[in-house]
This record gives C-alpha cells, sequence and structure tokens, in this order.
C-alpha cells in the first residue's frame, strides 16, 4: 500500500470513526486483525501487517463470516483488548513523510484515572507492525518482533528508516487507479476489491506452482527410468553371442585347444572356418561353460522382453505428462481458475495411470483434504497408517501436524516447494489435527507444527509414537472445514 492510498483510507476513516469505542476484535492471521468500532453499514477496521502486503481499510463482513475466518487472539491482540477497554478514538495521524497511522485512544480506567493509549500501524513493507504505545510513548506490546532502534518493547518508540521502497505518483498505482475509478462506491470498497482479488491470484499461483513442480518432479522421474532402461537393454545387446559361443563350444569338443583360462575354438559355422579365442574359468570344463553361455542368452533374452514392455509403458507414461504438462501451462495462462481446481482435484483423488504390474494406487490409510489455498492435506487413520503416511508418504518440506499431549492423527500438508505453507492452509490443516484426535470436544486444542524432515521414529517406539527435534504450536478449534477428496 503506497503513500497516497494510505492518505485517501485516513481520510475517509477519520470522520466515521472518531468519537467511536473499539469492540470485538477477530484474529483473522497472526498479523492480520479486525476491530468493530460500531460503523454499521461502512464495516469494521480491517489491519494487516504482513510484510509481503501491510494493508488498511475498513472491511464489510458479517459477524458468521469473520467468525468462521477467525483463529485464536494472539498475545498482542489480547494486549490490545485489555488495553483498548472502556477507550474512545480520539484522533488519527498519518506521518506525512511515512507509511505509519497513529491512533490516539483515551478513556477512564476501573479506578477512575484517565488513561490515554496509542496504537500505531506501521505498514513498511519489511518492518510493518503494529504497536501499542503507552503515554511515556514507549512500546508496551507489538505484534511481531521489530528490528532496529525505537522497534522493540520496551524501547521509546521510533519510526524505521526509510528504505527507499517505491512511492507511487499521483495517479499511478493499480490501487489508486482502482479507486480513482470510482466504480466501488467508496475507497475503503476499493481497496477491499483490490486485495481480494491479489489474495484470489495469490492463491492461483500457489496451486499452479504446487501442480507445476509435481508434474516437472513426475516428467523428471520418467526420464531418469527411460535413460536407465535404454542402458539396460542396451547392455543385452550381445545376446546372441552367449548363444553363438555355447553351440561352438559344444561343436569344438574333441577339436579345442585349451591352454589355462584360453580356448582356441574352429568358428565351423562361418562361411570360412577360422579361429575364435575365448576366455573361460580353468575350473570348468567345455560343457559347463557352454550351459553357462546358454543360460545368460536365456536370461538376455527375457531380460530384452521384459524391458521392451517397460520401455513402451514409460514412453507412454511420459507422453501423457508432457501432454498433462501442457494442458496445465494453457490453464495457467488462461488463468482459469475452475480447470485449474478441476485438474488438481482429479491428480489428488485418482490414483495414477497403471505401469505394467505395479500400478501405483491412492495412498492407503488416509484422508485426503484441498485446503483453501490449492495444497493436499493428508490425515491418517491408524497408528500405523500414521506411521506410514510420516515416514513412507511424506517428503522432507512437507508440513506435519498433531495435537499435544492427545493421541490422534498425523497430519501431513504437501509441499512441492521450499515456500512456508500459506497460513490459512496451516490453521485448516491443524483444526484437522485436533479434530480427528481425543481432544476433539475441547472448545481450543494446541497443535504442534514442523517440517517432516524434524520428525524422527525412536528405536523400538510403539507404532504412531515419533520424537520431534523442533516445532511450534498454534491454537484451534477442531473442525472438519475444508473438502474432502
Amino acid at each position: 500500500m503506497d503513500d497516497q492510498a494510505i492518505n485517501e483510507i485516513v481520510a475517509e476513516i477519520t470522520p466515521l470513526m472518531i468519537g467511536r469505542a473499539p469492540g470485538k476484535i477477530f484474529q483473522l492471521s497472526s498479523l492480520s486483525l479486525v476491530i468493530d468500532f460500531r460503523l454499521r453499514d461502512h464495516g469494521d477496521l480491517f489491519i494487516s501487517v504482513e510484510p509481503a502486503q501491510p494493508r488498511i481499510y475498513l472491511m464489510k463482513r458479517r459477524v458468521r463470516e469473520l467468525e468462521k475466518q477467525s483463529v485464536p487472539l494472539t498475545q498482542f491482540a489480547q494486549g490490545l483488548r485489555k488495553e483498548l477497554s472502556n477507550t474512545t478514538l480520539r484522533s488519527i495521524e498519518k506521518d506525512p513523510n511515512d507509511r505509519i497511522i497513529w491512533f490516539h485512544f483515551s478513556g477512564v480506567d476501573e479506578l477512575g484515572q484517565n488513561q490515554w493509549r496509542a496504537m500505531i500501524a506501521q505498514l513498511t513493507g519489511r518492518a510493518a507492525n503494529l504497536f501499542l504505545i503507552d503515554p511515556e510513548g514507549v512500546i508496551t506490546n507489538q505484534a511481531r518482533e521489530g528490528k532496529g532502534p525505537g522497534q522493540k518493547i520496551g524501547e521509546a518508540y521510533q519510526k524505521p528508516p526509510l528504505t527507499g521502497g517505491r512511492v507511487a505518483k499521483p495517479g499511478e498505482g493499480e490501487l489508486i487507479k482502482e479507486i480513482r475509478e470510482g466504480r466501488h462506491g467508496s475507497v475503503s470498497a476499493a481497496a477491499d476489491a483490490y486485495f481480494s482479488s491479489l489474495l484470489v491470484a495469490q492463491a492461483f499461483n500457489n496451486r499452479a506452482g504446487a501442480a507445476r513442480a509435481e508434474l516437472r518432479k513426475k516428467i523428471t522421474r520418467e526420464q531418469k527410468l527411460l535413460k536407465q532402461l535404454e542402458l539396460d537393454l542396451a547392455s543385452h545387446a550381445n545376446s546372441e553371442l552367449h548363444k553363438r559361443l555355447g553351440d561352438l563350444l559344444l561343436a569344438n569338443l574333441s577339436t579345442a585347444n585349451r591352454e589355462g583360462r584360453r580356448v582356441t575354438l574352429v568358428d565351423y559355422f562361418a562361411e570360412k572356418a577360422g579361429p575364435v579365442e575365448i576366455e573361460i574359468d580353468e575350473q570348468s570344463t567345455l560343457p559347463e561353460e557352454a550351459e553357462r553361455r546358454f543360460a545368460l542368452y536365456s536370461r538376455s533374452k527375457r531380460a530384452v522382453k521384459q524391458i521392451t514392455s517397460r520401455l513402451a509403458a514409460v514412453r507412454t507414461e511420459l507422453d501423457a505428462l508432457n501432454s498433462e504438462s501442457e494442458a496445465l501451462e494453457k490453464i495457467i495462462a488462461a488463468r482459469d481458475k475452475t480447470a485449474l481446481e478441476k485438474l488438481t482435484a482429479e491428480k489428488s483423488s485418482l490414483p495414477a495411470p497403471a505401469r505394467g504390474s505395479k500400478a501405483e494406487k491412492k495412498i492407503p490409510g488416509a484422508r485426503s483434504y484441498l485446503s483453501s489455498d490449492g495444497f493436499e492435506i493428508l490425515v491418517g487413520r491408524t497408528a500405523r497408517d500414521n506411521d506410514y503416511l510420516t515416514f513412507k508418504v511424506a517428503r522432507p518440506n512437507d508440513l506435519w501436524l498433531h495435537t499435544g499431549d492427545y493421541s490422534g492423527s498425523h497430519v501431513v500438508v504437501r509441499n512441492a516447494t521450499r515456500k512456508d505453507v500459506p497460513h490459512r492452509t496451516l490453521i485448516e490443516a491443524a483444526q484437522l489435527a485436533a479434530q480427528f484426535s481425543q481432544a476433539r470436544k475441547d472448545p481450543k486444542v494446541d497443535v504442534h507444527y514442523t517440517q517432516r524432515k524434524f520428525v524422527s521414529k525412536p528405536k523400538g517406539a510403539a507404532p504412531g509414537l515419533v520424537r520431534l527435534t523442533r516445532f511450534k504450536n498454534i491454537t484451534v478449534e477442531p473442525k472438519e472445514g475444508v473438502e474432502r477428496l
């Protein structure tokens, strides 16, 4: 959000919010929240300090929708609710030289003493943050750990140094264009529509990227297999030679000239019978060597037949994967969300085409879901299924989840890239882990999460029991709130 857009937002929300008391707070993600100022038809104040997309505007959503999207309040949001209780918003000021907004509150505490608080929305890219400030200007709470002077709890607040980031010129910038067109009725509505479209595009890109990476991985695997099979076939190219030498050995039983390992034979099958010299084991007789040569011939003949069959199957699979890749690229170029969802849903729910007698099947012992961001979520059924899912199916960068202090299913979020799983997908997976555990009837459940590479199996441990070398914790409501595949 550039400086000009923030000025437009502040000019719109100031007359609407001054004199209003903050009410309920909805936590939409760890760094995004909504504050109800009881503005009725104008909506609620939405603030996000996600470094990639810091933003602020009035958002119109139904309470039920906000509650459905909400996650448990962070420590900052809990402190904000406590500090701003019994206060009224007195003023809103934007720093004239930076993307920083001050919200000044005043009121009377439980002892009848006047109190003053400030909330700072620092929408400055990498340094984006939310702060609570006491009357002396000292930071008492923050949404995320700050860096630099005046950006940490206990320090007098100082705005971060200018980063030299681009500020849109008057009339430039997609958001400003959206606002200037006036199609949405208000500045906040234009901002909401603009950022919602960005989130939809981001979800599309994440889903497309995951599908593309998975396809490339399959194609690379098949290409390696094809190359290896071709090498194996080439190694059996001389199978007829073994049969010919076996016949020659039997034909020369009485005439062969043998000196140590070297045996000289007469090639009776050539137009001009000439000598043929071969090496054999000194301990082997000529009939034994002939039998060995015939066995090599038979083995090579069987191998060639099997390899040829596998080569045909691999080439067919490669053609299908390349066709699928071309179709995927056309869908991505057309930004066809429906077609992409259909393609990825079919790939997640259907087994891969059979190849010979070893057809790949749907993962046994696991429930499969699709997150709102397009990530596949797998949930184990039994303790042994959990082990299979975690140690046979999951890859090192996949996200792994399990309830803390309760027995339950192992949950794996497939992640084909090294990027972090979107927070919304994390919440949905954690809710599934809580739902499929012994804590499913609790209102809130702690869930541990980490990358699969930090999960190990203690020697001799019972099925389902694992050790985590590092993990984080999140508290969620148990529920099955995503699409079942």
